[in-house]
C-alpha cells in the first residue's frame, strides 16, 4: 500500500475524535474543520518515521491550533451583535459510542449550556477541560500537549472544572420528557397562547436569541416569563411560514424551523423541574449553514 494511501487513512481514523476536541474548543463547526484541516497538512508534511503515537500527535498539534484561534475568537466576540451562542450541530452519536454513559458524558460536553460556560474560560483552561473530561486525556498527555508541566495541569483542570459545575445548569430531564415538553412549547408557541406558554415556562426563564446583527432576533436577553411568554406569542403569526422538525442537536431534542427547506433558526430548550428554564434560539445564518449537511457528530 503506497505511504500517502497509509497516511491519509491514519489521519481519517481520528478524524472524529480531532473534529470533536477542535469544534468543543471553539464553538463553532466552520472554525473546527479549518483547524481539522490545517492538522492535516501539518501531518502530510511531517516526518511520520518519528511519530510513535500518531492520535497523540494529531491531537496535540490540534489543540495548539485550537488555542491560537480561540485567542482570535475572542476579540472577535466582543464585537459580536447582540447574545452569542455556540453553532448547533446534529449529535446522533449511533452505534459509534454504545456505551450509555460515555454518550452522556459527550453530550453532556457538547450542550449550549456547557459551551456558552465554556467561553468564560481561558484558553488554556478550556484545553483542559476538553481533553480531560470530554475525552479521557491523561494528565501526562496533556501536559505534553501544552507544554506544561502535569502538576499545572492539574492545578488548571481542577480551576477549569469549578468554574464549569458552579455556572452550569445541572438538570436531568429524561429525553422523552424533554420531547413531550418541546412539542408543547411548540404548539403553545405556534398558536400564541399566551396563557399555555406562561404556564410552561419557570417564572425566572430566559429566552437568548443569536441572530449576529444578520436576522431578527431580540439584541438583548429577555428575563422573565412573561416578557418570554409576551415575546413568542406577538411572533406566532410569523411561525405559521416555518416548516417544523425535531431533531437531535448539541445532545438534545431541539427544534430546526425550515424556510423554504433552507434552516432558518434552531430552538433548544432547557428544562428544570418540568418547566422552561430558558429558551435557546439561533438564527445566525452563518452558522445554520451545515445544520443539515450529514455532518458527522462530534
Amino acid at each position: 500500500m503506497a505511504a500517502d494511501t497509509v497516511s491519509t487513512e491514519a489521519f481519517e481514523a481520528h478524524r472524529p475524535v480531532l473534529t470533536g476536541v477542535a469544534y468543543r474548543m471553539l464553538g463553532r463547526y466552520a472554525d473546527a474543520e479549518d483547524v481539522v484541516q490545517e492538522a492535516w497538512l501539518r501531518w502530510s508534511a511531517a516526518d511520520r518515521a518519528d511519530i510513535r503515537e500518531p492520535r497523540a500527535y494529531l491531537v496535540r498539534i490540534t489543540t495548539r491550533l485550537a488555542i491560537d484561534r480561540l485567542r482570535l475568537a475572542h476579540t472577535r466576540r466582543e464585537a459580536y451583535v447582540g447574545p452569542w451562542l455556540p453553532e448547533p450541530v446534529v449529535t446522533d452519536f449511533g452505534p459509534t459510542v454504545p456505551d450509555t454513559a460515555d454518550r452522556a458524558v459527550l453530550a453532556d460536553s457538547v450542550s449550549l449550556a456547557v459551551l456558552v460556560v465554556l467561553e468564560s474560560l481561558s484558553p488554556l483552561e478550556r484545553a483542559v477541560f476538553v481533553l480531560r473530561e470530554a475525552f479521557g486525556f491523561p494528565f501526562a498527555e496533556i501536559a505534553t500537549t501544552l507544554e506544561r508541566s502535569e502538576a499545572a495541569v492539574r492545578q488548571l483542570a481542577g480551576r477549569a472544572r469549578r468554574h464549569v459545575e458552579e455556572r452550569r445548569p445541572r438538570y436531568d430531564v429524561d429525553p422523552a420528557e424533554r420531547r413531550d415538553l418541546t412539542e408543547r412549547f411548540l404548539a403553545a408557541a405556534g398558536g400564541g397562547d399566551l396563557e399555555k406558554l406562561l404556564a410552561l415556562l419557570a417564572p425566572d426563564a430566559r429566552l437568548v436569541g443569536d441572530s449576529g446583527g444578520k436576522a431578527l432576533a431580540p439584541p438583548r436577553v429577555l428575563e422573565g416569563a412573561d416578557k418570554v411568554g409576551r415575546f413568542l406569542s406577538a411572533i406566532s403569526a410569523g411561525l405559521a411560514l416555518y416548516d417544523f422538525t425535531l431533531t437531535e442537536v448539541n445532545g438534545a431534542v431541539a427544534v430546526l424551523a425550515l424556510d423554504g427547506g433552507k434552516p432558518d433558526s434552531v430552538l433548544q430548550l432547557e428544562i428544570r423541574d418540568g418547566r422552561v428554564q430558558c429558551v435557546n434560539i439561533i438564527r445566525n445564518p452563518d452558522k445554520l449553514g451545515g445544520i443539515t449537511a450529514g455532518r458527522p457528530a462530534v
